[in-house]
């Protein structure tokens, strides 16, 4: 009775051990037969080696945000030739030809190079980025290396101008946006995903695959500061007061070449009117010389500038028509040159003057008058 128990233990063991080995017989070969299934769609459909994991997640981080062709107006894009050579980075190919007929080959990447402080690569799609809308065209794009972003919410914002030689003109055809681009770790990638028809590119008729197979592109990648320094440009024009009035007394009786008025105050500024009784330049000996002057107590920097629009006049004391000039100038500094000093040489000839029937000179007295229109006020940051 022990003996047949024993039997029926061992039989049933060894069936179950038939069954296992069975089992994963099976199971490995629908695993065999699922893996060449697969890799024989693969081959059926044109696909090309299973990238792994990492590599996928890089490429698809890129492509998504490859351009804003899509977004922006055609009138933001600047196409042009220029003599000059890319500045930033330049990437010369001999075998173009390969890359266009390869299957899996769908981009060439260069080196990491420097600008700005970050590290970029020049990407190049020889048959278009199918996955920025680039099929049958040349793309172009420039990648940043995240790892030199020192913040995850840092922003990198780039002028970028992509260049392609062609031989036949001896210049550069380049292409770029108007506005900058901006780079962070989820964009690491911007470009143009329609720089060329392909067709045209590979013509070597028009130039740019020359020498059998030969070509060239380029990147200029600028990288702008923000500024330290600013400055503020306003202009004034409705005053409290906006006129002087300068009454000369013995007018008949002056002397010297120059007279000057008092000081006035318009637009936070300080004024003088200047006469030359006898005339100065052009007017010496027949005309009164009349200027409107800053005042050499004001103090400029020496590229700063003042605007000013006035209006000079001598008046007529016989309520007819004054004698009237108009002032539009740019005023510098008294210690920066001759430019503190605007007005005519021959403002009224002698002869009106001396005419009493005109009405400027009365009883020997002069009225002169300057109207300010507008003046100007720069400030600078810092100061």
């Amino acid at each position: 009775m022990t003996n047949h128990y024993k039997n029926t233990i061992s039989v049933v063991y060894l069936l179950f051990c038939l069954f296992i080995t069975s089992a994963s017989a099976r199971s490995s070969l629908i695993r065999q037969f699922t893996d060449d299934l697969n890799t024989n769609l693969q081959q059926e459909n044109g696909a090309g080696p299973i990238q792994n994991l990492d590599e996928t997640h890089y490429l698809n981080n890129n492509q998504e945000i490859a351009s804003r062709d899509y977004k922006v107006s055609a009138s933001n894009t600047v196409k042009g030739l220029r003599d000059r050579r890319p500045a930033t980075y330049s990437l010369k190919m001999e075998s173009f030809n390969t890359l266009l007929k390869s299957t899996y080959a769908e981009r060439y990447e260069s080196r990491p190079f420097s600008a700005g402080g970050y590290n970029w690569t020049l990407v190049v799609y020889p048959n278009g980025n199918k996955v920025d809308s680039g099929s049958g065209y040349l793309s172009l794009y420039v990648a940043i290396d995240n790892s030199t972003l020192v913040a995850a919410h840092q922003e990198v914002y780039a002028d970028l101008r992509f260049y392609i030689f062609n031989k036949n003109e001896r210049k550069y055809f380049t292409i770029q946006d108007t506005d900058v681009w901006r780079f962070n770790v989820f964009k690491t990638m911007w470009g143009f995903s329609h720089v060329l028809p392909v067709d045209t590119f590979k013509d070597p008729t028009n130039g740019y695959l020359y020498d059998g197979d030969h070509c060239e592109f380029g990147v200029d990648v600028i990288v702008p500061s923000l500024f330290e320094k600013s400055e503020l440009f306003t202009v004034t024009e409705k005053f409290d007061n906006p006129r002087f009035t300068w009454t000369i007394r013995g007018f008949s009786t002056l002397l010297k070449d120059t007279y000057y008025s008092d000081v006035f105050s318009i637009g936070g500024r300080s004024w003088n009117i200047q006469v030359s009784p006898n005339g100065r330049g052009t007017g010496e000996g027949k005309a009164l010389s009349m200027y409107l002057n800053l005042n050499v107590n004001e103090k400029l920097r020496p590229y700063e500038k003042i605007y000013v629009r006035a209006k000079l006049r001598v008046l007529n004391q016989s309520q007819l028509s004054n004698i009237e000039r108009q002032l539009d100038n740019w005023y510098n500094g008294p210690e920066h040159g001759r430019g503190y000093s605007w007005g005519y040489h021959e403002f009224i000839s002698f002869s009106d003057l001396r005419d009493t029937s005109k009405g400027f000179v009365v009883n020997d007295v002069l009225m002169v008058q300057v109207e300010m229109e507008a003046i100007s006020l720069t400030k600078y940051f810092p100061n």
